[in-house]
């Protein structure tokens, strides 16, 4: 099954600011991400060696850290050192098959490609790090046959329509 959605159905739209419009559930913030992924060989369907895969990791609007954009991978509790909030945070792999070379934040924050272990070492949360071992594993047991039913959201960006692969 494929379910297209047209470019007149997509709406963008910044992501929500002020304490007041942000999502809580039981007292936490809700947050949700992706971890952009692609292999180096565009042809290639599932991971044959981690080499193969690259993450895509963006600075934060300030530039001091290295972060995911905001199938689910899982979901993580955690406190914030800076607002002294807890939070619930989901996160969600991304395969990307184009790149716009213009985005929103452009201005704000770079977008960076690289390898597994290389964002291991810039991810400075323990939940970034956990999150990236589940997307390899997902990704290793879908090459092997061990995910009995991943969906696939593919995001054309060349040409802004939304597609959704059982």
């Amino acid at each position: 099954m494929e379910a297209f959605v047209s470019q007149d159905k997509v709406v963008a739209m910044v992501s929500r600011t002020g304490r007041e419009l942000q999502r809580y559930r039981k007292g936490r913030r809700q947050v949700v991400g992706c971890i952009p992924y692609r292999y180096k060989n565009d042809v290639q369907t599932s991971l044959e060696s981690l080499e193969e895969l690259q993450v895509l990791i963006i600075t934060s609007k300030k530039g001091k850290a290295m972060l995911f954009p905001k199938e689910k991978l899982g979901k993580w509790s955690f406190k914030s050192k800076t607002y002294d909030t807890f939070y619930e945070g989901y996160m969600f792999p991304l395969l990307v098959q184009d790149q716009l070379e213009f985005w929103p934040e452009q201005h704000v924050r770079q977008r960076i490609w690289m390898s597994i272990s290389e964002a291991k070492e810039v991810c400075q949360h323990w939940w970034m790090k956990e999150a990236l071992e589940r997307l390899v594993n997902r990704l290793t047991a879908q090459k092997y046959g061990r995910v009995k039913q991943v969906v696939v959201f593919e995001i054309r960006l060349n040409t802004s329509s939304l597609v959704a692969l059982p």
